[in-house]
C-alpha cells in the first residue's frame, strides 16, 4: 500500500511519524474520512472546508492548499489502483515538546491513507443494533463542530456496544437529549417528517448528514431540527444513522426494542446511492 506523507508517496512499512508527534501524544489534531467511488472522493471540497476551518480554528497551518490536496489525493488512488476505497486524511500539528502548550510545535504532519471499502457499505440489506452509551457528551463543545483526533470516548462508547452485542452506541448530550452516535450522525421519521439534531447540541455537522438534508428538499420532504430525549426516539416511526464510509444505516433494533422500518429511510437511501454513483 502507498501512503503520502507530508507531501511524498511512500511504501506503508516506510512511512514513518515522530514518537513526539502531537497528534500521537495527545490527539491534537483533525481528520476526515470519506468513500471513494470511480476514483472519486464523495464529497472531498466539503471534507476539505471542514478541515481547513478545523485547522483555522486549533491554529495549526496547514502544509497544502486544500486544491493541492486533491490533486494528492487523486494520485494517490491512481498509485494504489483503488477506485473505489475510503480515504482518510489525518492532519497533526507535528512534532512537539513534551507538555500541553503547542508553543514551538511543527512543522505539521499530513498524512493520507487508503481502505478498502466496507462490504457493509455496498449491502443494501444491513441494519444496525443500536444501544443508548453511559457516556456523555458534552452538549455546548465549541470543538464538536471539527473532527478532532480526540476520539477516546466515542471508541469507549462503541467498545461497550459491543459488549453489549450491539453495532453501534447512541451519545447522549450533558442536557440529557440524543445528540449522534459513535460514528455518525442521528436522523428519525415522525409524523413523515425527517428530524435530525441540531448543530451546537455536542453533535458534529457531518457530511453525509448534510446531503441527506439536500436529499430531503429535492424530495420534497419535511425536515424538522429538534432535539430530543432517548426514550421519546422509541415512538419514532424509523430511525437511521449518516456516516461518510457507510452512508445511510438503517436502525432496526433500538436499547431492545424493534424498530419499524420506514419507506422514507428506503427512499432516501435510494438518492443517497444515486448520488453518490454520479458525484
Amino acid at each position: 500500500m502507498i501512503v503520502f506523507l507530508n507531501g511524498q508517496f511512500v511504501s506503508e512499512s516506510l512511512a514513518v511519524v515522530s514518537i513526539n508527534d502531537r497528534g500521537f501524544t495527545y490527539g491534537d489534531g483533525l481528520f476526515e474520512t470519506m468513500r471513494v467511488v470511480g476514483g472519486k472522493p464523495f464529497r472531498l471540497a466539503q471534507h476539505l472546508e471542514r478541515m481547513v476551518r478545523g485547522a483555522e480554528f486549533l491554529k495549526i497551518k496547514l502544509p497544502h492548499t486544500a486544491k493541492e490536496i486533491s490533486h494528492f489525493a487523486d494520485e494517490l488512488l491512481k498509485q494504489n489502483e483503488m477506485p473505489d476505497a475510503i480515504l482518510r486524511i489525518v492532519l497533526t500539528r507535528g512534532p512537539g515538546q513534551r507538555g500541553y502548550s503547542p508553543a514551538d510545535a511543527g512543522p505539521p504532519t499530513l498524512v493520507m491513507t487508503v481502505h478498502p471499502t466496507p462490504a457493509a457499505a455496498t449491502d443494501t440489506t444491513a441494519t444496525w443494533n443500536l444501544v443508548t452509551s453511559p457516556y456523555r457528551i458534552p452538549a455546548s463543545d465549541i470543538l464538536s463542530s471539527f473532527k478532532t483526533t480526540s476520539k477516546i470516548l466515542y471508541v469507549m462508547a462503541r467498545a461497550e456496544a459491543a459488549e453489549r452485542g450491539a453495532d453501534e452506541a447512541l451519545l447522549v448530550n450533558t442536557n440529557g437529549e440524543a445528540a449522534e452516535t459513535a460514528t455518525g450522525n442521528l436522523f428519525w421519521v415522525y409524523q413523515d417528517k425527517i428530524c435530525t439534531v441540531p448543530t451546537g447540541r455536542g453533535v458534529l455537522p457531518g457530511i453525509t448528514r448534510a446531503v441527506v438534508l439536500e436529499i430531503c428538499q429535492s424530495l420534497g420532504l419535511q425536515t424538522n431540527k429538534r432535539v430530543i430525549k432517548p426514550e421519546a426516539l422509541r415512538n419514532s416511526e424509523g430511525i437511521f444513522v449518516t456516516q461518510s464510509a457507510l452512508g445511510i444505516i438503517p436502525v432496526s433494533v433500538f436499547d431492545g426494542e424493534p424498530v419499524t422500518p420506514s419507506p422514507l429511510v428506503d427512499q432516501i437511501a435510494c438518492a443517497y446511492d444515486e448520488m453518490l454513483m454520479h458525484g
